[in-house]
């Protein structure tokens, strides 16, 4: 299968997360032709600040694999990795990482900072970027928007008084 076929996948994954109120990032581990973890963003349904779609996926893998380790793996995330993620990427030797839409903000693999060539780690990873990137793109500006119309929505409804009883 090619990056964007993959990628598709991690998208599907990204609406699930959506569809539960989770920011969508959807992430799926690769190796030697089949999805061996897939994960998507939970922080706030998990209660857990690491429940990156990345961590997610990562975990995955590792309990399939029954090893903490990656090697070889291929890393398909809809959205540029933090440096939680990159370092948890890092530590589990995955080879390549492909990733959809930059993340101004936070990503480090690009936007923020070059982290994967840091001269001071002990893994190199490869990186792909763009794939599916406007999809990506338009899925998590969708999400937001929604979510400001909602809250608009609240506080209109707490202005008159019809809190919806």
């Amino acid at each position: 299968m090619t990056d964007q076929e993959w990628m598709e996948r991690a998208i599907v994954l990204a609406d699930k997360a959506a569809s539960e109120s989770e920011i969508p990032v959807g992430a799926i581990v690769v190796l030697n032709g089949e999805i061996i973890g897939e994960g998507y963003n939970s922080p706030i349904s998990c209660c857990d600040p690491t429940a990156h779609a990345e961590i997610q996926a990562i975990r995955d893998a590792c309990k399939r694999m029954n090893n903490y380790r990656l090697p070889g793996a291929t890393l398909y995330v809809t959205l540029e990795p933090c440096s939680m993620c990159a370092g948890a990427i890092v530590h589990a030797r995955i080879d390549r990482v492909v990733y959809a839409a930059t993340e101004p903000k936070s990503g480090i693999v690009e936007s923020q900072g070059q982290f994967f060539q840091a001269p001071y780690l002990n893994h190199k990873v490869t990186v792909a970027s763009g794939v599916l990137a406007e999809t990506a793109s338009l899925q998590l500006t969708q999400f937001f928007q929604y979510r400001r119309e909602q809250k608009k929505k609240l506080r209109e409804q707490a202005k008159r008084g019809d809190l919806g009883d």
